[in-house]
């Protein structure tokens, strides 16, 4: 039973106190005074648990039983109606008398005041594919270089340190197995981009996976002339994502949210080096060890179809 924040009597003492008025005989005065209440208090509480029992002491609602002045049903779905047609608040106001913020408080309690609530809910679409190696989801993340720990994790504002500068996380995760590969770099140029491709292409060639398409966002460094001339020499087809559409390339995205929770952030680092350092075993645990959801909780390197000989050699 939920109970007004400054109540003095809850559903025991309540019932505890018409008692004590109907059954024991007490003067309502000495009642409320015993319960440090009103005697009106007191005399709603007695009045109510002699018409109804026991479900006469809950509360009630306090809104009112008739609201004459509140808007008729049939304005309010003519409200809805023009709203869906892309109608203006104001426009709205102007064609149906009410006012402007009679409009607003209608659609807000529709869930229909912005814009983008009249838009069509895009379905989500699931795609994976069937062999590793078939799509390989490329994207960066700017972290903000330690010189000192910081008040996010110290809880000292005066810990804030600027002007470290940044560096870049290149991230990589093989859309069919889920097997990332990661490395920190200066910059997010496509010299940059290039290198970690060439690296990204060594490190799945030692479990047997050759990439042969390549996604990633609309960053300059994948539009450069120089990262084209490296997918065109390592025989990868480069494709890019539609603008404004990170859920195309959801699942850099999500693994750049688990880097940032498990590795980044996830622990007090003294300076950006140690940082650095943590990465090569974050990634192997979550390679061999972490269970992936999506995968049936079972790591990402069950799916690369290495068989013993290959799990030894690369476990490592």
């Amino acid at each position: 039973m939920d109970l007004h924040q400054n109540a003095r009597l809850t559903f025991r003492s309540r019932e505890a106190l018409a008692k004590r008025v109907l059954v024991e005989k007490v003067t309502l005065n000495a009642a409320a005074a015993a319960f440090n209440v009103s005697a009106k208090t007191a005399r709603k509480w007695v009045r109510r648990y002699q018409v109804q029992g026991q479900a006469g002491l809950r509360d009630r609602s306090s809104r009112p039983r008739r609201s004459p002045g509140s808007t008729p049903g049939a304005l309010i779905a003519q409200v809805l109606t023009l709203r869906r047609q892309r109608w203006t608040g104001v426009r709205i106001a102007q064609t149906t008398g009410l006012s402007p913020a009679t409009v607003s408080r209608i659609l807000r309690r529709h869930k229909l005041s912005r814009q983008r609530d009249l838009e069509p809910t895009v379905p989500v679409r699931r795609y994976e594919h069937p062999h590793p190696g078939d799509l390989l989801h490329l994207d960066t993340k700017k972290l903000a270089r330690i010189a000192k720990p910081g008040h996010r994790l110290t809880g000292n504002p005066r810990d804030e340190t600027r002007g470290a500068g940044w560096e870049i996380l290149h991230v990589a995760i093989d859309d069919h197995s889920r097997i990332a590969f990661s490395q920190l770099h200066a910059d997010e140029r496509a010299s940059s981009s290039v290198a970690f491709l060439h690296a990204a292409v060594a490190y799945y060639a030692r479990f047997g996976i050759r990439i042969r398409r390549l996604l990633t966002d609309n960053a300059p460094c994948y539009y450069s002339h120089h990262f084209a001339a490296a997918c065109r020499q390592l025989g990868i087809r480069h494709r890019r994502t539609r603008p404004y559409t990170p859920r195309t390339n959801g699942k850099a995205e999500r693994f750049i949210q688990t880097a940032l929770r498990e590795w980044a952030y996830a622990r007090l680092y003294q300076h950006s080096a140690e940082r650095q350092f943590e990465l090569a075993p974050w990634l192997h645990d979550y390679n061999w060890h972490r269970p992936h959801a999506s995968l049936g909780q079972s790591p990402p390197i069950s799916r690369a179809g290495l068989d013993g000989n290959n799990v030894l050699i690369n476990h490592s």
